[in-house]
């Protein structure tokens, strides 16, 4: 076998190993963060299920950092005390980035892990299973229930070769981006392998894995060796660390192959994390802000190069350069050994240990301004500001350009600055809460901005309404539910939320919903690439959405719409597609009947401005049942019932 069916098949509590069959996986870990991790627990709570029942569930605060209202301080309060009531241990504001402290203090090589973050699968650079879902789904694991997907490929990336100077694992997930696409990895996991693999740090696979996500991938793996121990050794966890490699004659479904002495610097160009080519061929342009950090590129030895690279010069005049620190830990290694004095005397302005800037949360650039940030997504209007070209780069590639004030290849800049990494860090989980053994006396605080979560109805023998908007190929959820510092701190308040819902493709959307009681959407492919948020299927559940209409899903933002009992309907014929308009009547008729009989195959009939149209409703027998009982928190109380 090869890791990803290693991993699956140890935990496998339903189905077999055949591609494209539907599988259940046990649950060992979950991750929440408070963007996500609210709603999460407010469902949680729905199913009235006292404590959790996995090996380990974390809540961290690290996205909505900044309190300029009682709002995010509000969710904050609510995740920590529902963290206590139901036995989930508790990251603290500052103590990092989820991704980046789950694969320093909890990752476990050969366990699985659920998180509410599309980034989740950043542990499996320490050879977890580790899936990106939306918040309902990490709910029910929470609960003891098993993880449904389908059955991946499982895509071999062979490396060889090792690394040149001042070329970054960023560059190899960004080849891989630039071969693939934002499509390519659609239903696969990603298996990495090869000699190629042995010259990598963790910290340098876990930047691979982090931007797997991009690739639309279910996730990435990484096998579990001697960098890995070292890596475990190294955060005194040597116990928590296994052997884990894939068979001499294991067989994948697919193969591509790198030379890793082949890369040279690249870019991800706006607006998308596949639109990359080499730094070399695009250099020169004048930078305004360089941000680095984030989940992706915030690692000890991520930092430590930038610190290398920036002793004894200075940030140009004309840019702003910020550094994310992942966690504590790092930011407490850079302050030991004097690298952050470095990066201080540099010019750099250092920001909490948070994802800030990649979520949107502040540093928004300026008008018409060009950011390279060492974040995984450079989406049209994520960075808060819709007119800046985002560029996505590696460390090396933003420290250099922050010095030249203009977009630099790293490899003509001169030799890479030496590091040591510590043998030892030192270890501080001063602001990691565990959960008391007993926390049925724990009182839960709501603030005022946390309301109630809209359910889904079973669906009625009609679906009718209009077509509300039509929108073009790889929509994002950054569209459908937009995230900023103006919005975040209402991820608790989807009535708030609705209002803004695709705002950035029709700021009329949500109104027209509304003077509509709801309605339909079109989309084309590859409609909600991006984040796990819910809330892009929340928001247009509460707006009486009853189906989208796509020429194809990405698989989170899909399991949603289910979750939530939205139709995620594909066109079988794209000029069907091509003649939709918004304002066209809609009409699923004998809509029960039918969502039943997608389960064995057949085509949904669908009137569609006046046609008759045939569409494909891939579902398996469950997520038929979970449509028919009004979505999965619905069908989940009448299992546990029965």
């Amino acid at each position: 076998m090869n890791i990803a069916q290693k991993l699956i098949s140890s935990h496998l509590v339903h189905g077999d190993l055949r591609t494209g069959g539907e599988i259940a996986i046990r649950i060992d870990q979950t991750l929440t963060q408070d963007s996500t991790g609210t709603m999460a627990y407010l469902q949680f709570e729905a199913m009235g299920i006292d404590r959790v029942k996995t090996r380990r569930s974390v809540a961290y605060v690290d996205h909505n950092m900044l309190q300029s209202g009682s709002e995010n301080a509000d969710d904050h309060k609510y995740i920590q005390t529902v963290a206590a009531r139901h036995g989930i241990w508790f990251s603290r504001p500052g103590n990092g980035i989820c991704h980046q402290v789950q694969l320093e203090r909890f990752s476990v090589p050969g366990q699985t892990l659920l998180g509410s973050d599309s980034h989740t699968p950043t542990c499996g650079a320490a050879g977890m299973l580790a899936i990106g879902a939306g918040g309902l789904d990490v709910a029910v694991a929470m609960g003891g229930g098993a993880y449904w997907l389908t059955m991946p490929k499982v895509c071999r990336v062979y490396l060889t070769g090792e690394l040149n100077k001042m070329v970054a694992a960023k560059d190899v997930i960004l080849e891989v981006l630039r071969r693939l696409s934002v499509k390519g990895g659609v239903g696969k996991i990603m298996e990495y392998g090869g000699p190629g693999v042995k010259t990598l740090s963790v910290p340098e696979r876990a930047t691979i894995a982090n931007m797997g996500a991009e690739l639309g991938a279910t996730t990435t793996v990484f096998p579990s060796d001697e960098r890995t121990y070292q890596f475990f050794a190294a955060r005194g966890r040597e116990a928590d660390w296994t052997a884990l490699y894939a068979d001499a004659d294991a067989e994948y479904d697919e193969q591509i192959e790198i030379d890793l002495s082949s890369l040279h610097p690249m870019a991800a160009q706006p607006h998308s994390p596949d639109n990359v080519v080499p730094i070399s061929e695009i250099a020169g342009i004048k930078v305004d802000q360089v941000c680095i950090g984030s989940c992706t590129n915030s690692s000890f030895c991520d930092l430590m190069r930038v610190a290398g690279i920036l002793e004894g010069r200075h940030v140009a005049e004309n840019v702003s350069l910020t550094i994310s620190p992942g966690s504590r830990q790092v930011l407490k290694a850079l302050a030991e050994n004097g690298a952050l004095a470095k990066l201080v005397t540099a010019g750099a302005r250092v920001l909490e240990c948070a994802c800030g800037p990649c979520i949107g949360m502040g540093q928004a650039p300026a008008t018409d301004a060009v950011s390279l940030r060492t974040f995984n997504r450079n989406f049209y209007g994520r960075s808060g500001t819709p007119s800046a070209s985002v560029y996505l780069v590696s460390p090396e590639a933003a420290a250099v350009s922050a010095v030249t004030g203009v977009l630099t290849d790293p490899e003509t800049y001169g030799a890479e600055p030496p590091y040591d990494v510590p043998e030892h860090f030192t270890i501080d989980d001063g602001m990691l809460i565990s959960p008391p053994a007993d926390g049925s006396g724990v009182e839960v605080v709501r603030g005022p901005n946390i309301k109630p979560f809209p359910q889904a109805a079973p669906p009625a023998e009609t679906l009718s309404g209009e077509c509300l908007i039509k929108l073009g190929d790889n929509i994002t959820t950054d569209h459908i539910m937009p995230s900023n510092a103006r919005l975040l701190p209402f991820r608790s308040n989807v009535p708030y939320l609705a209002g803004f819902c695709l705002s950035p493709c029709d700021p009329d959307f949500a109104a027209r919903a509304r003077e509509k009681s709801g309605g339909f959407i079109v989309a084309g492919g590859n409609y909600g690439q991006g984040s796990s948020r819910e809330h892009a299927a929340l928001a247009p559940l509460y707006l009486g959405v009853k189906a989208v209409l796509a020429k194809g899903f990405a698989r989170i933002h899909r399991a949603n719409l289910i979750n939530n009992g939205i139709l995620p309907l594909v066109f079988t014929d794209a000029a069907d597609y091509e003649a939709a308009e918004q304002g066209d009547d809609i009409a699923i008729e004998n809509a029960p009947a039918q969502i039943a009989a997608a389960a064995e195959g057949r085509p949904v009939a669908v009137r569609l401005g006046g046609r008759e149209i045939e569409m494909k409703l891939d579902i398996t027998p469950r997520q038929r049942d979970i449509l028919l009982a009004g979505g999965l928190l619905n069908y989940t109380h009448k299992h546990r019932e029965d």
